[in-house]
């Protein structure tokens, strides 16, 4: 049973909601973001990277940055860059990219989801992270980032999603490539629709936004310390999402580069590999080899591309985790094969997201690495059971495009 509810966004006017929208704060470096912002005094990076706007040797995680987020935060509602809706609503966020799209609801989960375990997890996240955006939070007085929830699709909420897409949106924009259109849903008997579906929905899944999700509760947290008397009305009792229904997400490959052979000549490196996968050359010219399905991996070594099957007694399907392909690589190549123990803290290994493209691995495998694993990405479903079974993913196990945009909704908390 899960809790949702609508809420006053502060959201750009209109006719700057494109120049307003920026990538999220953790895709990109404080260097990055002023150059993004040099000519766009609208951006949402003056709230999220407010380090920008302070001379560049101002530690990011001070005081004073933190302050000058809140500032322009407000600043910006002053000018009339943002609004604040007039009554609480929900929104229609529509993506799409290569042709491919997405389409969830902007709204408000309860923090006591999140602390009773209906909100679902699968990743661990780190203290100094969360201290960051907790910090952020707290000193704007707001949710300013999105977190990226998933949930089991129900039929009368993507009819609600559907009428409401029949009439005008408040933004139609394209940012880098990606088509991005927000309805306003406000009429009460489609929010009280909204709500009761959600209140029968057993589950919502963090997909992306563990940090940015683990913090603002524990801003509420903080809050309720601080207002005894709390009701559990306020706004500091929710967080900030958009929720999309599982069968319209799409997790992209999570690929793997390694540094060199682990003191092995090819021969030998080729004879282990053998021992727990299948492998033959992949002859089709040029082409990188994208794999097929599960349990398969595509290798990219001296110029040329492998295709790797798991032999069947190497895994264990059975085991949420195990079972996924990017386990199956590391507990059986990457570890012993390779000396991979710790992926997380081994500088021997990198990563590459999907949205790259294959063609980066093999730049990467001639030029500052030697060998290169595509994976077959991992499922929403494979996502949805690790987090039922209480696990952790391993680490970069999903990516996730396009990314949800900051800046187009806001949620204050006081």
């Amino acid at each position: 049973m899960a809790t949702v509810r609508p809420f006053k966004a502060l959201r750009p006017a209109p006719e700057l909601a494109a120049r307003v929208a920026a990538l999220p704060y953790d895709v990109m470096s404080s260097d990055e973001a002023r150059a993004l912002a040099k000519d766009n005094p609208y951006t949402f990076l003056h709230v999220e990277k407010s380090e920008i706007d302070l001379p560049r040797e101002a530690d990011p995680y001070s005081p004073e940055v933190y302050k000058k987020a809140h500032d322009n935060l407000y600043r910006m509602l002053k000018d009339g860059v943002l609004l604040r809706e007039e009554k609480p609503c929900f929104y229609v966020y529509k993506q799409v990219m290569d042709g491919r799209v997405q389409i969830g609801i902007a709204g408000c989960p309860s923090i006591d989801d999140y602390m009773n375990d209906v909100i679902k997890k699968h990743e661990l996240t780190r203290r100094e992270k969360e201290e960051d955006r907790l910090n952020h939070v707290d000193t704007c007085g707001a949710n300013t980032g999105l977190v990226f929830l998933a949930y089991k699709s129900r039929k009368a909420i993507n009819d609600i999603v559907a009428r409401a897409m029949a009439g005008a949106p408040v933004y139609d924009f394209d940012f880098n490539g990606v088509q991005q259109t927000v309805w306003v849903i406000e009429r009460d008997p489609d929010i009280e629709t909204i709500q009761k579906e959600f209140v029968a929905t057993d589950y919502l899944y963090i997909a992306d936004g563990h940090h940015r999700c683990a913090s603002a509760v524990r801003v509420g947290k903080k809050r309720r310390e601080e207002h005894p008397g709390y009701t559990g009305n306020e706004e500091f009792n929710y967080i900030l999402a958009v929720l999309f229904p599982d069968d319209q997400l799409y997790i992209m490959d999570y690929n793997r580069v390694v540094k060199d052979l682990n003191g092995m000549r090819e021969d030998q490196f080729m004879a282990k590999v053998r021992e727990k996968f299948d492998v033959h050359q992949y002859l089709t010219g040029t082409t990188p080899y994208h794999p097929e399905k599960k349990h398969m991996f595509g290798m990219y070594l001296n110029y040329k591309w492998y295709v790797l099957t798991a032999k069947e007694d190497i895994y264990d399907d059975s085991d949420p985790v195990e079972g996924l392909d990017v386990s199956v690589l590391q507990n059986n190549l990457l570890a012993p094969v390779l000396g991979i123990g710790d992926p997380r803290s081994d500088k021997r290994i990198d990563f590459v997201g999907g949205i790259r493209g294959l063609k980066e691995l093999e730049r990467r495998a001639n030029g500052d690495m030697q060998i290169a694993f595509s994976m077959y990405p991992t499922a929403i479903e494979d996502l949805m059971k690790v987090a039922n079974a209480g696990k952790v993913m391993p680490p970069k196990s999903t990516w996730f495009e396009p990314k949800l945009l900051s800046g187009l909704f806001v949620h204050e908390l006081d």
